[in-house]
């Protein structure tokens, strides 16, 4: 703060510096901001980004390495190995393919016209006995902390965590744990961890064909 004095015909400037605490009132808006405005572009930044993945069905090199394996060896073959040959890759090819999807749903957003979901995801069991998740064709909203759960239901009350969701756009394979109850855990639940907020779900249910 400045005052000017003036004394005998002099003009004299007096600086007085107000050293009084700053009030309360005005501390708690500034630390409030101070966490919020972070907070709130680390929430928003990955909204107005997209990634994309594209991974193959489960098993499915493996299988095609073998196959050629099987064309090279028995190229040389007469009929009869021919036909021998036919019969090894309609048997290997049974053994190995994947087994007929038993799970499937397809997925829904939040419903609150800022966290939409959609796709198939679907449980592929594979010839070892293990089970792979499967998201086909997935388009979510992005965000930060994003998780893929298996749970008994879309709240999330209760589940099995499958890892990071690798991407919000595209083909993924998530490997569900050994002992996993499928008929508990039927729920896919793309979750943000870091603010317990739920993205999208599908509801897993059985149409197994044999």
């Amino acid at each position: 703060m400045e005052k000017i004095w003036t004394c005998s015909g002099k003009t004299v400037l007096i600086i007085i510096h107000d050293t009084r605490p700053m009030k309360k009132s005005m501390i708690v808006p500034i630390i409030v901001a101070a966490v919020a405005v972070p907070a709130g572009v680390y929430a928003a930044s990955p909204l107005f980004t997209n990634t994309t993945i594209n991974e193959p069905l489960p098993a499915a090199d493996d299988k095609m390495v073998e196959d050629n394996t099987i064309d090279a060896v028995m190229a040389d073959k007469n009929d009869d190995a021919m036909m021998e040959k036919d019969d090894i890759m309609m048997a290997d090819e049974s053994e190995d393919a994947i087994t007929e999807m038993e799970l499937s749903g397809n997925f829904a957003g939040a419903g609150d016209g800022l966290h939409n979901a959609e796709g198939l995801a679907k449980v592929i069991s594979l010839e070892d006995g293990s089970d792979v998740l499967r998201l086909e064709d997935l388009k979510v909203t992005n965000g930060p902390d994003l998780y893929v759960y298996l749970a008994t239901d879309m709240q999330a009350s209760d589940f099995v965590d499958l890892g990071w969701l690798k991407a919000n756009n595209g083909n993924q394979n998530y490997d569900i744990p050994e002992g996993t109850d499928l008929s508990k855990y039927n729920t896919v639940v793309i979750w943000c961890k870091a603010f317990s907020v739920f993205f999208g779900g599908a509801e897993l249910t059985s149409n197994m064909s044999t």
